[in-house]
């Protein structure tokens, strides 16, 4: 690759990831919380909740697929990635001025027109993103890729996330939601021209055209949506059996634990099943590499689902009154996301020195640490100081567990089979969110006398699920880097 690189070029190249990033600190956990909220009420936001993100996220995986296959082999005047972006922001636009209109509506109809626009959010984003993706190994020189996704990050983690902590979330907290989605599209917009600049040239013949990867991916997501679908209606099921136990611990054990179960059956039997599908492995590759799967997802279930109910915590465990709640939520997820900034660095340092599977197990006991804190915690303040503790777990995790996936596959298709991660990322969300909602909404039904204890129950699960994260460490056959560094030296 021939092309100069100037300074500006760290800016253009990844300044996308920003605008794309607060698109989502924005949605998924604020203004769509408040929204279920108000059109179904107290006693279904939960499960609600999870409808919307299971669709949308399964929408969106199969849309950043196809749309990167379409962006790859694009030939348009404009360059391969441009006009995909393009196009996504203006579809994006669209969408997020018609969620905000559907505030003005109510009951079930204005929940049904929020879903619907939701999802064709998700399939425009995700064209833009797919397409921003391509940016760096198009026009970036391996010598100098580490750099520019150095920047990538800072702008796709901590800046939109503080972006929206002081501006987005403080004016929907101040019940002026139009307002806030106005700040996130001018942004989504400014970040978008920016992008523009980027010089692309013209692809002049398509590369052959191959469905196969794309085919297996909508196999495993609709197999994948399925057991989630199932496990859901499981728990709905024991709800329905324990209508007549009127004990609040005996409901809290009965409960808690059936949620976590269906989630661990979910994430175990989702990941067995995708493996198979996609991963041509030996017996005892492909054994190691379902359970560094199954850790990925379990873990990360606890992670993105801690995130998006925040809101509905923060009201039923302190009582804040609706969107009053998005300013703070909002700043659980600063703590969280500065913290895994510094620590990620840190985690790969550590996993380097003392073997990568040791810090992603330290990494879930001390997440699930922080869980602890925050569902005990009385105040805001020490809800925050839970929050820094479980970035500091997700920060080493980041950076150790990726390190032990990449060791656990054929390096010469390792991009092969660390796609099925993708699936994790998404399968992290829906699981979560599906199945925990309904757990949620039964102890506001069952026991109104105890305000928020549905979520604090949900946060425990999310708990135990880094603890499974630990577990499912167990089956990953692994030795340290060090380990096969004192091996071959004797």
């Amino acid at each position: 690759m021939n092309r100069t690189i100037r300074w500006y070029d760290y800016i253009t190249v990844n300044i996308y990831h920003l605008g794309l990033s607060a698109l989502s600190q924005t949605l998924a956990p604020l203004v769509i919380p408040l929204l279920v909220q108000g059109f179904v009420g107290e006693a279904q936001k939960g499960t609600y909740y999870g409808i919307i993100r299971l669709w949308g996220l399964m929408v969106a995986l199969l849309a950043q697929a196809l749309m990167g296959i379409l962006s790859d082999r694009s030939t348009l005047r404009w360059g391969r990635r441009r006009p995909f972006i393009f196009t996504g922001t203006m579809l994006d636009l669209i969408f997020i001025i018609a969620i905000g209109l559907s505030a003005a509506m109510s009951g079930l109809t204005g929940f049904w027109f929020l879903f619907a626009m939701y999802i064709l959010l998700q399939v425009s984003s995700n064209m833009a993103q797919a397409a921003q993706q391509g940016f760096i190994p198009d026009l970036v020189p391996e010598r100098l890729r580490g750099r520019f996704s150095g920047v990538k990050t800072v702008l796709e983690v901590p800046l939109p996330v503080i972006l929206v902590a002081f501006t987005v979330a403080r004016l929907i907290g101040a019940g002026n939601m139009w307002a806030g989605l106005t700040v996130t599209m001018g942004v989504l917009v400014l970040t978008m021209a920016i992008a523009m600049l980027n010089r692309e040239e013209r692809l002049s013949e398509a590369p052959p055209l191959n469905w196969t990867p794309f085919l297996r991916l909508v196999v495993m997501t609709g197999v994948f949506t399925a057991i989630i679908l199932g496990m859901g209606e499981v728990v709905k099921a024991v709800g329905r059996l324990t209508e007549g136990i009127r004990s609040v611990s005996t409901l809290v054990a009965v409960m808690g634990a059936t949620g976590l179960i269906a989630m661990g059956i979910a994430v175990a039997i989702g990941v067995w099943v995708s493996v198979r599908i996609s991963a041509d492995l030996s017996s005892r590759q492909r054994s190691s590499f379902t359970w560094w799967v199954v850790n990925r997802l379990a873990y990360l279930v606890g992670v993105f689902n801690l995130s998006g109910f925040t809101v509905y915590f923060l009201q039923g465990r302190l009582g804040f009154e609706r969107e009053q709640a998005a300013f703070p939520a909002s700043l659980v997820s600063l703590f969280v996301g500065v913290t895994i900034l510094l620590f990620a660095p840190v985690g790969g340092w550590l996993s380097d020195r003392f073997g990568h599977k040791r810090i992603v197990l330290v990494s879930g006991l001390v997440a699930a640490l922080g869980t602890l804190i925050v569902v005990l915690a009385p105040n805001l303040l020490i809800i925050y100081a839970g929050a820094v503790v479980i970035g500091t777990g997700v920060g080493l995790f980041y950076a150790a567990n990726w390190a032990l996936g990449t060791e656990l596959v054929p390096r010469e298709e390792a991009a092969r089979y660390l796609g099925i991660s993708n699936l994790a990322g998404a399968g992290a969300g829906a699981v979560g969110a599906y199945i925990g909602g309904p757990v949620a909404d039964y102890f506001t039904s069952r026991v109104p006398e105890v305000p928020g204890l549905g979520y604090v129950v949900l946060f425990a699960i999310f708990g135990g699920l880094f603890l499974l994260s630990v577990v499912a460490l167990y089956g990953v056959k692994h030795e340290s880097p060090r380990a096969r560094s004192n091996t071959a030296g004797q």
